[in-house]
């Protein structure tokens, strides 16, 4: 069939052409890819959670560098979403570090 039948059934123009792209044949792909990224992150996250500990999950978000571990802003927005008011990672409590790591997305829960 012609594409675009409510608009001149694909012989309608814009002039010039060169000057007017709105870019949508790729809109798809981009849904997709993105869609595709969050699916490997949560598929991720949900097998590093069920494979290693707490005090591992730790050490990777929050590393040390030169000695010690800084929490990064995002991070810090997270702390203050769990209603822990710390700004030093090694102030936290064992049960804080754990609600802090720990997403506990419920596999069973994704569709």
């Amino acid at each position: 069939g012609i594409k675009g039948g409510a608009a001149g059934g694909g012989y309608s123009q814009v002039i010039p052409m060169e000057e007017f792209n709105l870019h949508l044949t790729g809109d798809i792909h981009a849904i997709t890819a993105s869609h595709n990224l969050v699916a490997a992150a949560l598929d991720t996250r949900i097998l590093h959670e069920a494979s290693q500990t707490d005090a591992a999950i730790f050490d990777r978000l929050c590393p040390m560098k030169d000695g010690k571990r800084k929490f990064a802003t995002t991070m810090l927005a997270r702390l203050k979403k769990l209603q822990i008011d710390k700004q030093d990672p090694s102030d936290l409590t064992e049960e804080e570090k754990s609600r802090f790591v720990r997403l506990d997305i419920d596999p069973a829960t994704i569709t």
